[in-house]
């Protein structure tokens, strides 16, 4: 009875907790993470380090120097090789931040390339290899999925026309920053998730002073909700293939007032003269491509034509596209990949087929192709992203929906600014629906005969 007794006493609180632990594990990773993950994962690092770095083939001889030391002083035969050295060891709440100091024969590219084996050593879930400086690398871990379930940083990079959109797989926040990357192309199927891109970058632009121009070739059923917020939209090929003649019009005029001050660039103007930027929001450019009759094809030349010239100059005239579309090829007729070539982000959710891909990642990052095409169809959000640069990572943008996005750019239209070169595409849109009727301050009166 006594056994019985102790094995209770015992027994329930350890089966608790093993309980409790497994449901953390499922529904709050972070916390089972913090209590377990972290703990195991640091002790184990701190044990097997030198040898498996050895073992990954991240170590080198030691200098002559050192052997003669290692000889003559510590008096020890056997000189043992040299793994990069621990610079940094920082914890947080996805993962660890290991800085380490490369050693003379090692190179960035060694420890990307062996990123896969350390991952499986250590026990983690993912290891992203990013080069801070020359000579150093900070492995960046994560103990669990944080794609799974978004949560985005609290800390983040911030500036003039810098938005948070989604959230890395190493935990760090993915930001547009129009100022070094002005043009993006952003691709995906349906149900890949790529509305929920546009929502948030919406939803982040309405916030700062910027002008917002819209091209939804679908009869706005995108954008339209956006329409507080915007200083112009186009929802026919014939509509925007004059808001576009409007934007280049708008291009050049400021063109002549960066002349007239004599500098390169709106941000060097002062501030009661400079333009506010202009973000082109393109819903579906296949429909700016895609002719019908040869009639169509001097509109589809023109408006192609005006967007690559929006492209190559748009930039120092604060003027920044962002392109979205189901699918790109060069198939889609002259002038995609010229196109193609001024956007110097890419964004590639999941695609129906490899072209695509390709035309997305495929120049920029050849091994990114094999990423976009292994997404899963359940895991909507999920996106590749990159740069011409060659660099690229797995990304996913937060839960948002049209009401939640429509909100946002309801609560801030007062930011919305007047292009007078657009004012004949400013959309209108209806009074709020909780807004009251007003209510007269003298009480009618019948007429009396």
């Amino acid at each position: 009875m006594t056994d019985i007794a102790t094995l209770w006493e015992v027994g329930l609180p350890l089966a608790g907790t093993a309980g409790g632990l497994g449901y953390a594990k499922v529904r709050a990773p972070r916390v089972f993470w913090s209590l377990v993950g972290l703990p195991v994962t640091t002790t184990r690092f701190a044990v097997t380090y030198r040898s498996t770095m050895d073992v990954c083939g991240l170590t080198v001889q030691p200098s002559r120097l050192r052997a003669f030391m290692v000889r003559t002083i510590a008096r020890r035969p056997d000189v043992q090789p040299v793994p990069p050295k621990v610079r940094r060891f920082r914890v947080t709440s996805t993962g660890l931040r290991v800085t380490l100091r490369l050693p003379a024969g090692l190179e960035p590219a060694d420890v990307m390339a062996a990123s896969e084996r350390l991952r499986h050593a250590w026990g983690v879930h993912s290891i992203n290899v990013v080069e801070t400086k020359p000579g150093f690398v900070e492995l960046r871990m994560t103990g669990y999925d944080v794609l799974r379930k978004v949560r985005m940083p609290r800390r983040h990079p911030s500036g003039p026309m810098t938005v948070p959109v989604a959230l890395r797989e190493d935990g760090t926040a993915f930001v547009r920053n129009y100022l070094k990357v002005p043009h993006a192309l952003t691709l995906g199927a349906n149900q890949s998730g790529k509305s929920m891109y546009q929502r948030n970058l919406v939803a982040g632009l309405a916030r700062l002073p910027v002008a917002l121009v819209g091209i939804d070739c679908k009869r706005g059923v995108e954008q339209r909700g956006y329409a507080p917020r915007l200083s112009a939209l186009a929802i026919t090929p014939e509509e925007a293939d004059g808001l576009l003649d409007g934007l280049v019009g708008e291009m050049e005029e400021r063109f002549d007032l960066l002349s007239e001050h004599g500098v390169g660039d709106i941000w060097d103007l002062p501030d009661d003269v400079r333009p506010a930027p202009v973000v082109v929001l393109v819903d579906e450019v296949a429909e700016l491509f895609l002719v019908a009759t040869r009639k169509d094809e001097e509109r589809r030349d023109r408006m192609v034509t005006q967007l690559i010239r929006l492209g190559q100059m748009a930039r120092a005239a604060g003027i920044f596209l962002e392109v979205c579309g189901q699918r790109f090829g060069s198939d889609l007729g002259k002038g995609a990949t010229a196109l193609r070539a001024q956007l110097t982000g890419r964004t590639v959710h999941r695609v129906n087929d490899k072209q695509t891909a390709e035309m997305g990642v495929g120049d920029i990052a050849p091994d990114a192709v094999v990423t976009v095409l292994t997404i899963p169809p359940d895991r909507p959000g999920v996106v590749v992203a990159g740069d011409t640069s060659g660099g690229w990572s797995r990304i996913r943008t937060p839960a948002l929906n049209a009401a939640e996005a429509a909100a946002i750019c309801a609560e801030y239209a007062h930011l919305t600014p007047d292009l007078p070169a657009l004012a004949a595409y400013r959309p209108a849109f209806p009074a709020s629906v909780g807004d009251p009727e007003p209510v007269p301050l003298v009480k009618p009166s019948p007429a009396t005969a």
